[in-house]
């Protein structure tokens, strides 16, 4: 009880989403929550986990437990566990590297994969049979748990060291934005998908495995799936994925919003509402806000200066991705609002959607322009699904 009240206790300082989320989910099981399902795959392995604070086990209505500490409460070799960004509790920053440590809870010893290194080392293998990775993905291809998983499965096949993945709901569940060229691939797009990809991460390992993405040597692959739950359903997590992704909203938002973290535009970092407001201290705008240096972001974009903007907080979030935020602030600012290109042009998969933007097509026309490629997409996809949709 103790420890359960002591991470119980962090989840509520840092990173607790709605109250009803539990309510919400009552019929679904993770698959991390399946256990009779994969403890027979780990009895007598040394394991490792690739896991952060999403990484729960639900032990009654209002207690969850992290997957470490259960699965060494039922006597499994837990030998090691990998973090992806933000780190192991995920309370870490976006961008900010983090170095390998020892988890207190467990004695476990913690391995970045944020670090100086995004692909596991083969020695960090070698001391293992399988790795298990659990994370709650947010269904948009630049969230980089996705490229973690990528690297993940790239290693384990090369190091032949078997995988397994503890599935989560989308809670961004839907196809939608243009897609990532080749020639644009980075940690903040690593495989040839839309920018709302529709799939869990149960499904992309799958898919990336069975299209080959990670190369030609592919690892054992095992996914558990969820129980009651498919594709188009709503989920709320029970736990902020990142630190600024607090709540549901802004989970709906960052698919829309994300793409300004390529210009000069606030999203909100240093402020109690990420991702539920843009804004600029040169445009005009009904709303205003200061970002301010935080744990979640130590030196926001726009730091110590009164932006003016639109306040989202009370806006019905769109389901899929809208052209209406960049548009509007194109109409607002003008072209040179989009700063780093390099970066917008990662985010968005090509340099296409900058330069139809700044060319003043219209959000139809744009749209218009993603749609062969999506059935393209749609086709690969239906090989890998697991949910009814």
């Amino acid at each position: 009880m103790e420890m359960k009240r002591l991470f119980f206790d962090v989840i509520v300082l840092f990173l607790v989403l709605s109250a009803n989320s539990s309510a919400q989910n009552t019929t679904i099981k993770t698959g991390a929550e399946r256990m009779d399902a994969y403890l027979p795959l780990l009895r007598d392995k040394r394991v490792a986990l690739v896991v952060n604070q999403t990484s729960l086990v639900a032990i009654d209505d209002e207690w969850y437990q992290p997957l470490a500490d259960t699965l060494l409460s039922r006597g499994i070799n837990v030998r090691c566990i990998m973090s992806p960004e933000h780190g192991y509790l995920g309370t870490a920053g976006a961008g900010k590297a983090i170095p390998n440590s020892k988890d207190k809870r467990t004695g476990l010893t913690v391995l970045s994969l944020y670090g100086k290194t995004h692909k596991p080392l083969p020695q960090w293998l070698h001391q293992v049979d399988v790795v298990v990775f659990d994370l709650q993905d947010v269904g948009t291809r630049f969230y980089t748990y996705l490229s973690t998983l990528y690297y993940m499965l790239q290693a384990c096949g090369e190091e032949k060291t078997d995988i397994i993945v503890l599935d989560r709901p989308n809670p961004n569940d839907t196809i939608d934005g243009p897609m990532l060229r080749p020639e644009y691939k980075s940690f903040v797009g690593i495989v040839p998908v839309p920018l709302l990809h529709g799939c869990t991460l149960g499904e992309l390992a799958r898919m990336m495995v069975g299209e080959k993405w990670i190369g030609e040597a592919l690892p054992n692959l095992t996914v558990i799936p969820c129980e009651g739950w498919k594709h188009g359903a709503r989920y709320s997590l029970p736990v902020a994925p990142s630190p600024n992704l607090p709540n549901m909203h802004a989970i709906h938002l960052y698919p829309s919003l994300c793409l300004f973290e390529g210009t000069d535009i606030s999203v909100g970092r240093g402020t109690d509402f990420p991702f539920e407001c843009y804004g600029h201290p040169m445009i005009k705008g009904p709303f205003e806000f200061t970002p301010k240096s935080c744990e979640a972001a130590k030196h926001p974009l726009q730091e110590n200066r009164l932006c003016h903007g639109i306040d989202l907080r009370n806006v019905r979030a769109p389901e899929g991705f809208s052209l209406d935020y960049l548009m509007d602030i194109n109409r607002r600012y003008g072209i040179n609002f989009i700063t780093s290109q390099k970066f917008f042009d990662r985010l968005a998969g090509s340099d296409e959607l900058r330069k139809q933007i700044i060319g003043g097509m219209s959000a139809e026309r744009i749209r218009n322009s993603w749609q062969s490629d999506l059935s393209s997409y749609r086709a690969i996809r239906r090989k890998y699904v697991i949910y009814d949709e």
